[in-house]
């Protein structure tokens, strides 16, 4: 079951690791575009609430629900009663979801007003900045549109999910990241306003992402047509399954959002700076914690359907062993590495010293919560495979509160009186690092919450394994800064290199981290057996 569930897992981080390139090479272009000021704090935005309402209606409390009930049906072996499911819950949801963007777009300057409160300000009292208000609001006219797409494209990744057909979901975001690459080289470079085109790409990229599925469907029988009932008994069940999972699952999501109306307050740059450091965040939680988040909660689900407590308990401890595996030295690596890292994806055309100094600082602060947040991917599955969503939800509210708390403590104070290398405006600190605690009490709770029910217990040999982990990224980080001395020290240092240069020593970094941790961890008594079963 392991080695079945380890493979599925590699294919689906090959995949991924795929897109993410992709979406590193777009964040290249669109950095040397538009830098980190006014015009990426605008994009960036309008990107932002579609993709936002997209987690909290589709991908995250979507799938958490869809997938426990659809494998349900599936074990009884019905497939009218199936076909039937994935009818009304495909219909109701994209009806749901036509109409919040039908509102979304007629209402962008309300929508933007709620989430730029601090722009809105701006433009009300005409103020230098309103002009953001303006075009954020435009822009969102022509990004809500990527939601009513990107959920249905969703709904068809959960059905191919549970269907144990995880490529194709998990190369499908490659889709999107080719239609911004190809608006940020075909179009930007040719229209006055570099934002129209690279919005256009944004929402080219929905359509083409959903369009791409249905053959797979077709060829599964599932392609069928949408009915709408939100009294079926399955679209009942999802929907009280979902209701909850909007908080528990989509807790990160809501701090980002949260984050966003707090930074529309700050120094301009400030929704950049966040946006270009958690583009580093995504990169392993989208390869490793998505992936395996991805593949455990099918397999979670069928053990509860099959009553194989045994099997379940396995499993998450499988998929806990596995994503600290990968979130520790991760972690580590990016935050040791930032300035090399920094240099060679974005410091090109409007993207200067000065925005990289502020995106290697928010990278720190980001980062450091990594492990915790690939951690809830894997925790969160553990409550929703058995359909108990209200035990996760109130966790992720205490989390969300906890968020808000920590980041009206730190920011402002951060953003007044914080002075680093004579500059001010350094409150987006404060909300990386909130968002980081947030993420940190979150995976803490859902962890001595599946204890508490006795759902899971982290075993004495998966503590050993942890500690064994720390020590090899502690070694691991010891050689880096060994290491890194023979090349540049600072930020400065690495900008006055070339790209070829920086990208030969950055990969020569990389590639010793990698050796040096996983020699450690053989020296310390891990191998791949402890992956293969537990």
């Amino acid at each position: 079951m392991m080695s079945k569930l380890f493979r599925s897992s590699l294919i689906t981080s090959v995949a991924t690791f795929m897109s993410r390139i992709l979406g590193l090479i777009r964040d290249v272009f669109i950095a040397g575009i538009l830098g980190a000021g006014q015009s990426s704090d605008v994009l960036f935005f309008a990107q932002r609430i579609p993709n936002f309402l997209r987690r909290l209606f589709a991908e995250g409390a979507f799938s958490q629900a869809f997938v426990p009930v659809m494998a349900e049906f599936k074990a009884k072996k019905d497939k009218e009663g199936l076909n039937d499911l994935i009818s009304h819950t495909s219909g109701t949801l994209g009806a749901l979801v036509f109409l919040i963007t039908i509102l979304g777009m007629l209402g962008s300057h309300v929508v933007t007003a709620i989430f730029g409160w601090g722009w809105f300000e701006e433009w009300l009292h005409d103020g230098p900045e309103g002009g953001k208000f303006v075009q954020a609001s435009f822009l969102l006219k022509i990004t809500t549109p990527y939601l009513f797409f990107i959920t249905l494209t969703a709904v068809s990744g959960a059905i191919l999910n549970t269907f144990e057909k995880f490529l194709i979901p998990a190369i499908t975001p490659c889709l999107m990241n080719l239609c911004m690459i190809a608006s940020c080289i075909c179009i930007a470079p040719y229209t006055e306003d570099p934002n129209f085109a690279l919005s256009l790409g944004f929402l080219a990229g929905g359509v083409v992402q959903f369009a791409f599925q249905l053959p797979f469907l077709y060829r599964l029988g599932c392609l069928v047509k949408p009915k709408i009932s939100w009294n079926h008994p399955g679209v009942a069940k999802i929907r009280k399954l979902m209701l909850p999972a909007i908080f528990s699952v989509s807790v990160s999501q809501i701090n980002l959002i949260i984050n966003t109306i707090i930074a529309t307050n700050l120094a301009t740059g400030a929704i950049s700076y966040l946006y270009y450091s958690d583009r580093l965040l995504e990169f392993p939680i989208g390869i490793f914690g998505v992936a395996i988040g991805t593949v455990i909660l099918p397999a979670l689900s069928r053990q509860f359907a099959k009553k194989d407590n045994d099997g379940y308990v396995k499993t998450m401890d499988w998929g806990i062993r596995l994503v600290l595996l990968l979130g520790f030295p991760a972690m580590m690596g990016i935050i040791m590495l930032r300035e090399p890292i920094v240099r060679v994806l974005y410091m090109r055309g409007e993207f200067g010293l000065d925005a990289a100094g502020h995106v290697g600082l928010s990278v720190i602060a980001s980062v450091s919560g990594l492990w915790a947040i690939m951690l809830v991917r894997v925790l969160a599955p553990g409550f929703n495979a058995r359909q108990d969503t209200a035990t996760p939800v109130r966790y992720g509210i205490i989390s969300m509160i906890t968020n808000i708390c920590c980041s009206l403590i730190i920011v402002f104070p951060l953003e007044k009186y914080l002075e680093i290398d004579g500059g001010l405006g350094y409150g987006y600190l404060g909300l990386a690092l909130a968002t980081t605690v947030s993420a940190v009490l979150n995976a803490t709770l859902l962890l001595c919450g599946l204890a508490r029910k006795n759902i899971y217990h982290v075993s004495r040999s998966t503590v050993l394994f942890i500690i064994k982990l720390l020590a090899g990224t502690a070694i691991m980080s010891v050689g880096l800064s060994f290491i890194r001395e023979y090349f540049a020290e600072n930020i400065e240092a690495w900008a006055s290199l070339g790209l070829l240069a920086s990208i030969v020593y950055l990969s020569v970094l990389i590639v010793a981290g990698a050796l040096i941790y996983f020699v450690s961890l053989f020296a310390l008594g891990i191998r791949p057996s402890h992956l293969r079963g537990v």
